[in-house]
């Protein structure tokens, strides 16, 4: 096994997304093979209902797996012209994502989890709801001369903005909300190393700040895209609002072109949190050996009054990228659970009788009398609970849960 070999290994795979240009028959051929795989979804879906049923008139396990669906499959192209006109590897790959979808939402329900945390089981696909998204494993697509060739004679131009590290083992073509199309290959994920620099990070996020760190060249400012686009997103939504149709009529074309120029408002701004996230991260690892973040889950802000604030912030989106881009060059980024990171002093290790309220920006130690920015405070522990020490912590490290590596 040669060392990109075994690097692609440790570093798993990695996703690279395309735009593809497409001819008229290209497109006709793409929807046809769309329709034949949303049919084969739809039959998988009443072939579990039924047999759900029919185990409880029956008393007996019954089972719907692959391996069924798979049979189904073979009888179905064999009595329907129509199915087997059709690629074979995207309507098993069909397949393959349903029993994923059922084997998930079944686990949730045997490990007793809340209904509001459940995966839901698989429902019906729509003609009208459902978007085009057709997978190809190696055996249902190649590449040559630049062009992207899927089984069933389709042929698409790929716009390629950067060429593949290595051989895709796999591609899925759909479309987006707003009607483009995309190929997004899979394939191993090359680990570029970057040379040591002998520093650490640790990273603290907020919503004043998207992430406080020890490093004030590094902290990555509230940039507000969503609030500076909100005046215009409101305009389109109130003429959707205005141009809204009785339920069980078809949309008008003055509510589908508003419709569309909210949805290419929002995706601007989506695109223009990741590019932000993305220089920021790649900055934060070019020039640190090892991160210590904050394992921090900001799903119960969208519950609180700073929640339009928060999901502006994107500090998921945030801190998947610095995950993300760690990996890709070979860093150490570990995550440290936030219990208590606010309430702990980062000079002596003492922890406040009482949580902080999040008007008070100023920390301030009642034992050794340190008085710090909070968010600065509590980047400072992060480092200390990873392990690390601090320039002027003296081997100080408050009590609580380990930091783990991230995945």
């Amino acid at each position: 096994m040669t060392r990109t070999a075994l690097m692609s290994e440790g570093a798993g795979l990695a996703r690279f997304t395309f735009r593809v240009r497409l001819s008229a028959a290209a497109r006709r051929a793409l929807e046809a093979e769309w329709a034949r795989c949303r049919w084969v979804w739809n039959e998988c879906v009443a072939k579990s209902k039924a047999v759900h049923q029919q185990s409880k008139a029956t008393g007996q396990k019954l089972t719907c797996g692959p391996v069924q669906l798979d049979k189904m499959l073979t009888q179905a192209r064999r009595v329907t012209p129509w199915l087997a006109e059709g690629a074979s590897v995207p309507q098993q790959q069909v397949i393959r994502d349903f029993a994923k979808s059922r084997g998930k939402a079944l686990k949730d329900i045997k490990d007793r989890l809340p209904p509001n945390r459940r995966a839901g089981m698989p429902r019906w696909k729509r003609k009208r709801d459902g978007r085009p998204s057709l997978n190809y494993t190696r055996r249902g697509f190649r590449l040559k001369d630049g062009r992207l060739h899927l089984a069933g004679n389709i042929v698409v131009r790929v716009v390629w903005s950067r060429d593949l590290p290595a051989v895709p083992s796999s591609v899925r073509v759909y479309q987006d909300t707003l009607g483009h199309w995309y190929a997004s290959f899979v394939t191993p994920a090359l680990v570029q190393p970057l040379p040591a620099t002998g520093r650490v990070l640790g990273v603290d996020w907020g919503v004043k700040e998207i992430a406080t760190t020890t490093s004030d060249a590094h902290d990555l400012p509230h940039a507000g895209h969503g609030r500076k686009s909100a005046q215009r997103l409101a305009r389109y939504q109130r003429m959707m609002a205005r141009r809204r149709r009785p339920k069980g009529q078809p949309a008008s074309k003055g509510y589908r072109s508003a419709q569309t120029q909210a949805a290419k408002l929002n995706k601007k701004v989506a695109r223009q949190r990741e590019d932000a996230a993305r220089k920021w991260a790649k900055s934060v690892v070019r020039d640190h050996d090892v991160v210590a973040v904050e394992d921090f889950r900001p799903k119960f802000l969208a519950k609180t009054t700073m929640a339009r604030k928060a999901a502006d912030a994107a500090i998921g989106a945030t801190k998947k990228a610095l995950i993300e881009m760690g990996r890709k060059h070979g860093r150490d980024i570990r995550l440290v659970h936030p219990a208590h990171t606010t309430m702990d002093c980062a000079q002596c290790g003492a922890r406040t009788k009482h949580a902080l309220p999040l008007s008070e920006r100023t920390y301030a130690c009642t034992t050794c009398g340190a008085v710090s920015p909070r968010d600065k405070n509590s980047a400072r522990v992060m480092l200390i609970r990873a392990g690390l020490n601090p320039d002027g912590v003296e081997g100080v490290r408050p009590p609580g849960l380990p930091a783990r590596a991230a995945a």
